[in-house]
């Protein structure tokens, strides 16, 4: 067994492929806020192929954060050298790679320190993973400036304790300076990602600063981009698989599968990597491909978790194995979400959708049911609710969308189809709950929440609709109404 460092990468290159550059020729040229598991096996990814084909050592990352999970991720990281084991598997091969892009992460919460290194000339691009949730918007997709976290950033400028109010922080001080900004990019499944990134900066910026706000949007950039890569979290399955295949010891490894994509809009006035060498493909309009991933993939995700959940699967390799499950969601997406997906330069969206069926039915992800059903009311309103909206405003039915949230509504009951308890991981988990409960007897009740639901909830048809699935899921349970969603005698 070999502790993974610097110093032990001789050993460790008997099982896993290693760095072929130098870690002490890099520089730093990101700051990145985020630092989990999506992360490392998507940009560091990209930046690790590159700096193997002894390009761009300017560009090495610096990571931070501002949540408790960070600072335990920058204990574990640093204790090997901010090394990470990434394990890519294919339904059909398996291999792992040490990548060593990350040359340091900040103290979290650390504000003095994380703008002193914003405001250093040399960080040009400031990139974000901090989860759907981590923008503050609401189910129209707006920023929510009175958000207490938000507001508090608003009242102590100076004393910022969001990412957004620490990018402001580092904005204003690089102009103080005379530095021309840095770019911000998101790396979050949010569509028009860019945009809802200048939103949350320049709305954290106007609550103490409107003027330096405007400056904000005149003079930084905020690229859009589309990234996919399917990552579990890792546990101690995955820590323990790695010391047992590959015999290295990791404190937080990373499996993904080996299909990765990265769509970028290429705004950087301060320069980038030259990525387009490693696979990102760089575009002037990212929206025709965000939309198909995120409606597509991310939709489809969402349409399985809570039938899986309730239906008592774990793995969702096993869930896309039950006949049931992958005909539903072959259903909802060839019938009611990819005919609403606008055209793709040089894709067929079935054959995208294919690649997706393949993509999930990889048993060696191991990825499971509880992350997909995970911040639902962060999910729904962006993965799933947009496709229903955009059905209702063409007049056509939404029968197995409403499923989708009828199902979403069933799961937050509590209790699965066999009564056994089920373990919520949702900001929003209480109100969901209540409300799930009194929906049994009366479905509008769940629909009452207008920060999720938007406008949707006021249609007459989609809560006909949803009614009609949450009540046949009651009676009859979650696997007899897919079946009559298959046989189209839900909606009789």
């Amino acid at each position: 067994m070999t502790k993974l460092s610097l110093a032990t990468l001789k050993e460790v290159s008997a099982t896993a492929a290693i760095p072929g550059y130098d870690r002490s020729s890099l520089t730093p040229g990101i700051v990145h806020f985020g630092v989990g598991n999506f992360h490392r096996a998507h940009q560091a990814i990209y930046l690790d192929d590159l700096f193997n084909l002894g390009q761009d050592h300017d560009w090495a990352i610096v990571g931070a954060g501002v949540l408790p999970s960070d600072s335990v991720m920058r204990d574990k990281l640093a204790a090997q050298d901010f090394l990470t084991t990434v394990v890519e598997q294919d339904n059909n091969s398996t291999s792992a790679r040490v990548t060593a892009p990350m040359i340091d992460i900040l103290p979290t919460g650390d504000a003095k320190t994380i703008i002193a290194k914003l405001a250093d000339p040399a960080i040009r691009i400031v990139s974000l993973t901090i989860t759907e949730g981590g923008y503050f918007i609401d189910a129209s997709g707006k920023f929510n400036p009175a958000h207490p976290a938000i507001a508090a950033d608003g009242q102590s400028p100076s004393e910022p304790k969001t990412v957004f109010g620490l990018i402001v922080g580092g904005l204003k001080a690089r102009r103080d300076k005379g530095l021309a900004p840095f770019t911000v990019m998101s790396c979050d499944n949010i569509p028009h990602n860019g945009g809802v990134t200048l939103a949350a900066v320049v709305g954290t910026a106007r609550l103490s600063d409107p003027a330096f706000a405007d400056w904000i949007k005149a003079n930084v950039s905020f690229p859009n981009g589309m990234v996919d890569r399917i990552t579990p979290a890792t546990g101690a399955r995955e820590i323990d698989l790695l010391k047992d295949n590959f015999k290295i010891e990791d404190n937080w490894p990373v499996y993904c599968e080996e299909f990765k994509q990265w769509v970028l809009e290429d705004k950087f006035p301060l320069g980038r990597p030259a990525l387009e060498k490693v696979g990102v493909t760089f575009v002037s309009d990212v929206a025709p491909y965000e939309h198909m991933k995120i409606r597509i993939l991310n939709g489809g995700h969402a349409a399985i978790a809570y039938p899986s959940a309730l239906m008592d699967i774990h793995f969702v390799h096993d869930a896309m194995g039950d006949p049931l499950i992958r005909a539903f969601l072959a259903k909802l997406e060839n019938e009611e979400i990819i005919p609403i997906v606008p055209p793709v330069p040089d894709t067929v969206l079935k054959d995208y959708f294919a690649m997706i069926e393949h993509r999930l039915l990889n048993p060696k992800i191991a990825d499971t049911i509880p992350r997909l059903a995970q911040d639902g009311s962060n999910r729904q309103p962006k993965f799933i609710l947009p496709s229903t909206g955009d059905r209702l405003a063409r007049n056509e039915d939404v029968i197995g969308l409403s499923l989708v949230s009828a199902l979403w509504c069933r799961y937050f009951a509590g209790t699965t189809d066999s009564g056994k308890e089920i373990v919520f991981n949702d900001a929003s988990a209480d109100r969901l709950h209540a409300a799930a409960l009194k929906a049994k007897t009366d479905p509008a009740a769940f629909l009452v929440f207008e920060d999720i639901f938007g406008t949707v909830a006021k249609s007459d048809l989609f809560r006909k609709r949803f009614a009609q699935a949450l009540k046949t899921l009651w009676a009859k349970g979650t696997r007899e109404t897919l079946q009559l969603y298959l046989d189209n005698k839900l909606a009789e």
